[in-house]
């Protein structure tokens, strides 16, 4: 097989040791010694490229169909001859506010552990590389490995969640700002300037205006909304995980579950705490913009008010009557001034006074 097989390795007692290179040799040394266990990671393995593996270790076809497919729901399922686990880790980039969820797979069975990964965001290598230098962790067979796996995804939700919070208190400041008030400090001010340096143009320019408030906050939920469906789903895996009776996970493991279960825990509850504010604020955006139209409307109101006395006053005045008051009276020009501009400046004082302008 090609290099769809990052590592292979054969853990006896906790340490690495190298094995024969045809698998099933070495899921038989690891078998027969009875304290080792086998643990091969793959990456985005093809339909042939997985094939040996399927026959070597007895993978139940529909998990391995899961496993090549991609695109599952995390998910714990139990087969007669291992154990199936989808994870969905994050990571979060912070140049575009963009959180991506790529997919893990484990299999779990009787002294070996085949870990599938889609994406580019796993964090199998930090795991393998910290529970080699944990031999008493790794001795613990298949199960340290899962569980290992397990916290380091919920670990990387719980950093995510923080990031995205930091992101939603910024748009928060930026949607109450008074007149809408930049944020200059904030990170997302410091990368609209980065993008405009990178288009040739100033600060402020309208050709790199970015999209409505309404529409980033709406892109925002999308990203929260793709974080929940990593964390979510997981919860009823990790909750039975955290309980006995599972094949090929060791009992005394359910303690060690049941912390990542409560970190998960958390993780769920931040992701649902930022799916709620970011609803109040577009609510509570929409609603400013409601209220900042009604204000245009009454001032525009106000004016229009004031412009039709005038109005009114010289549509009459124009008229062709017999007897013109310029023509027959000495100071019916400067009165009736007087009366347009007494009258504008009442109605302005009243306008004031209520707060239409």
């Amino acid at each position: 097989m090609r290099a769809v097989i990052v590592d292979c390795a054969i853990y006896r007692e906790g340490r690495r040791t190298e094995g024969p290179a045809d698998l099933s040799d070495a899921l038989a040394e690891a078998r027969s010694s009875g304290d080792a266990f086998l643990w091969i990671g793959m990456h985005e393995p093809t339909d042939k490229e997985f094939d040996l593996v399927k026959q070597e270790f007895g993978l139940h076809p529909l998990a391995v169909e899961d496993a090549l497919r991609a695109h599952q729901r995390p998910k714990l399922e139990v087969y007669d001859d291992s154990l199936f686990m989808v994870l969905k880790p994050v990571a979060y980039e912070p140049e575009s506010d963009t959180v991506t969820a790529d997919e893990l797979m484990v299999f779990v069975g009787d002294s070996f552990v085949v870990t599938v990964r889609h994406g580019e965001s796993s964090p199998l290598a930090a795991v393998r590389q910290r529970l080699e230098a944990e031999p008493e962790v790794l001795a613990h067979g298949p199960t340290a490995v899962l569980y290992a796996v397990s916290d380091a995804v919920v670990d990387k939700y719980i950093e995510v969640a923080a990031e995205l919070q930091v992101d939603l208190e910024e748009m928060e400041a930026e949607v109450f700002a008074p007149a809408r008030k930049e944020v200059h400090h904030s990170r997302r001010a410091r990368k609209a300037q980065k993008a405009q340096q990178a288009a040739g143009t100033q600060p402020g320019d309208d050709r790199t205006a970015g999209p409505p408030t309404a529409a980033r906050i709406y892109v925002f939920k999308r990203q929260v909304l793709e974080f929940r469906r990593a964390t979510g789903p997981l919860a009823a895996p990790m909750a039975r995980l955290s309980g006995a009776g599972v094949p090929f996970v060791h009992e005394r493991s359910q303690p060690f579950f049941r912390d990542v279960s409560d970190h998960l825990t958390r993780a769920n509850e931040q992701v649902e705490g930022l799916d709620r504010l970011l609803s109040d604020i577009l609510a509570a955006h929409l609603a400013q913009q409601g209220v900042r139209q009604n204000d245009d409307m009454r001032k525009i109101s106000a004016w229009a008010a004031m412009a039709a006395v005038p109005t009114m006053v010289a549509g009459i005045y124009g008229m062709n009557f017999a007897h013109m008051p310029e023509l027959g009276w000495v100071w019916s020009y400067p009165a009736v001034l007087v009366l347009m501009g007494g009258t504008v400046y009442s109605l302005f004082r009243l306008f004031k006074r209520r707060g239409w302008l």
